[in-house]
């Protein structure tokens, strides 16, 4: 296998859902960072061999989001492009099916990242609604027989599915992925005072890499508005006066009555995306690039779907198996927080031996301090556009890395469904 190379990674801000991205389709949070990347690098349009982009939520207007992006970021017409789903992991599968690719010779320079605009996820009719609707459209129904249709209508026919809330919803075991996580705590006794000192930190990161300018080399600025008359430069949605106090005083979500899992603990819906721009060794030597990072290797691994939360321990073992790594050699490490039960459950199982046994681990995968995780805050701060949290890990990690001047990099996330992906990375601006 040739070496992989990752030459640039940039990402839109993240907003929380409802927010000033809203008015963005999916599309259009990926076009303009590969714009970008291609006249910051000087490639021609034709140069590019193929688009990856990874996307949960696929907008009926754009049915393969990869192919719009592609087209609307002005790349010639050869160039294919195309959506991969794989859950919470889609921009992550879009960097390792590059990987794949360029790694075998068959391509030589590839984007691939992820989008999603949460904001435009639909409401979706009843099935008596769109049942209501097929007989009244009836081409062959007379007037007289419309009009019985008709009287047939109830009003709670009206009544919406939520796209997002079935989605976040798994229907292999039916529990939401917050009850995963409440599974997660209940099961290894994490309390909600663990949970809320966790989340207080991550905000308390991202308000403090944001206020330092962290962030600015890996976010490019967005044009929002209804008028597109808006510079969206910063993430949006963390919360910069957080205090344990106040994020205890909000109640359960997922479970109510007996429930620890809040949307003060728990990641928010978020719009986003990001972007790598991935070469091989023969492309970097052609059109002079100059590379941040090598993509080591990659591993996805599945487990039960009531404890998804929990796959990335397994990515993670299986990652450090594939390359001979080990956990004590990464220098930084991105574990996306969905929920902060689900890190901290990741985290104890990581360094307990019979813990780690209950899932076929032998041996302990070892410990990740806390100075080492999410160093500029991670998901409950900046927010889970689903299908670009893959992507948008890595993207951060290589600019931390690069900043620290250190060498390898750890990325790793929970995927709804019951798996968990992870991706080392090798700094080259050692």
């Amino acid at each position: 296998m040739k070496p992989v190379y990752l030459v640039d990674g940039k990402r839109t801000p993240q907003v929380k859902a409802g927010a000033e991205l809203k008015e963005i389709a999916a599309p259009f949070l990926g076009h303009y960072l590969i714009r970008h990347l291609v006249d910051k690098f000087g490639l021609g349009l034709d140069q590019i061999d193929e688009v990856i982009v990874g996307n949960t939520g696929s907008p009926a207007k754009y049915p393969n989001v990869g192919r719009v992006i592609a087209l609307e970021a002005g790349l010639n017409k050869k160039t294919s492009g195309y959506t991969v789903h794989r859950n919470c992991a889609s921009g992550m599968e879009a960097l390792s099916q590059a990987y794949d690719k360029i790694a075998s010779g068959r391509n030589g320079l590839i984007f691939a990242g992820g989008v999603e605009s949460m904001s435009q996820m639909p409401l979706l009719y009843s099935k008596s609604m769109t049942e209501f609707f097929a007989k009244l459209m009836n081409p062959k129904a007379t007037s007289l027989q419309k009009l019985q249709i008709l009287s047939t209508f109830r009003p709670h026919y009206l009544a919406p599915i939520i796209a997002i809330e079935q989605g976040l919803t798994d229907p292999f075991c039916g529990r939401n992925m917050g009850q995963t996580a409440e599974t997660l705590a209940r099961e290894l006794g994490i309390s909600r005072r663990e949970q809320d000192e966790f989340a207080n930190s991550s905000h308390h990161k991202t308000a403090e890499a944001t206020k330092q300018g962290k962030f600015r080399d890996e976010i490019l600025p967005i044009t929002a508005g209804h008028k597109l008359d808006k510079m969206i430069a910063d993430d949006i949605g963390f919360r910069a006066n957080s205090t344990v106090e106040g994020l205890g005083k909000l109640k359960p979500y997922f479970e109510r009555e007996t429930g620890t899992v809040t949307v003060a603990n728990a990641c928010p819906i978020t719009d986003g995306g990001s972007m790598w721009l991935l070469a091989s060794e023969e492309a970097v030597r052609k059109h002079n690039l100059d590379p941040v990072a090598r993509m080591v290797d990659y591993h996805f691994h599945g487990l039960e779907p009531e404890r998804m939360g929990l796959g990335p321990v397994l990515a993670t073992h299986g990652v450090l198996k594939r390359t001979g790594l080990k956990l004590s050699q990464m220098d930084l490490v991105e574990l996306n927080e969905a929920f902060a039960a689900q890190v901290i459950a990741c985290l104890k199982v990581m360094k307990d031996k019979t813990l780690s046994q209950r899932w076929g681990i032998e041996e302990t995968i070892g410990e990740v301090p806390l100075e080492k995780l999410n160093v500029n805050g991670g998901g409950i701060a900046l927010g889970h556009p689903v299908g670009s949290t893959g992507a948008r890990l890595v993207v951060t990690l290589a600019h931390e890395l690069k900043r620290r001047k250190q060498r390898y990099g750890l990325a790793t996330l929970c995927i709804g469904g019951g798996q968990g992906g992870a991706v080392i990375i090798e700094n080259l601006k050692v």
